[in-house]
């Protein structure tokens, strides 16, 4: 079973939290992201298990659960993962201007990956390189990893992983998932 939800992070951050889980917010720009995260998880989850973090800092649920999630947020945009068949990963980015894409994709894109943006007219190939984006962002949060670790994935040959991804609403959204889970605009519960 595989659950997707989306929000706004300015709505969510707003929802009152249990204590314990408030206070382990951190100060700064991180916090209402962190809250609206929070706010997500308690939503989907109830009662909320405590959460783990992982070597490179992935938040999770302890062994004893066969629960896992994971988040992703992009402007005031955050999504929220929930699964019972595995680790699962997610990435979420507002599709918008970035004159450098170029630069980026050479720096962190396969000849795969290189091949299916040149497929594109023109016109599509930034939304192309935001799809590519966050499909190589899901697959590197479902392992844990680090950002800087992109490089190693290859999203037109995901390993024995289950990759889907939708554009929708100005938004780029991927999953990265241990069994065939495809995203289905009409099945994404979006909380306010």
């Amino acid at each position: 079973m595989y659950r997707l939800f989306l929000g706004d992070i300015s709505r969510l951050c707003q929802r009152a939290l249990p204590s314990v889980l408030a206070s382990q917010a951190p100060n700064g720009k991180r916090r209402d992201a962190w809250l609206a995260g929070r706010a997500l998880l308690c939503h989907a989850v109830s009662p909320l298990p405590e959460i783990h973090y992982g070597d490179q800092g992935k938040p999770g649920f302890d062994d004893s659960q066969a629960l896992w999630f994971n988040l992703s947020h992009s402007g005031d945009s955050i999504a929220l993962l929930v699964s019972d068949e595995g680790p699962v990963g997610c990435d979420i980015e507002a599709l918008r201007p970035r004159p450098e894409w170029p630069r980026l994709a050479n720096a962190t894109f396969t000849q795969g990956e290189h091949a299916v943006i040149e497929q594109q007219a023109e016109e599509h190939r930034l939304n192309t390189f935001w799809r590519i984006w966050t499909r190589k962002e899901a697959m590197v949060k479902q392992r844990g990893g680090s950002a800087w670790q992109i490089v190693s994935f290859d999203s037109t040959a995901p390993l024995h992983l289950h990759l889907s991804d939708l554009q929708h609403d100005g938004l780029s959204l991927a999953v990265c998932t241990p069994t065939a889970f495809e995203v289905d605009p009409l099945e994404i519960e979006r909380v306010s």
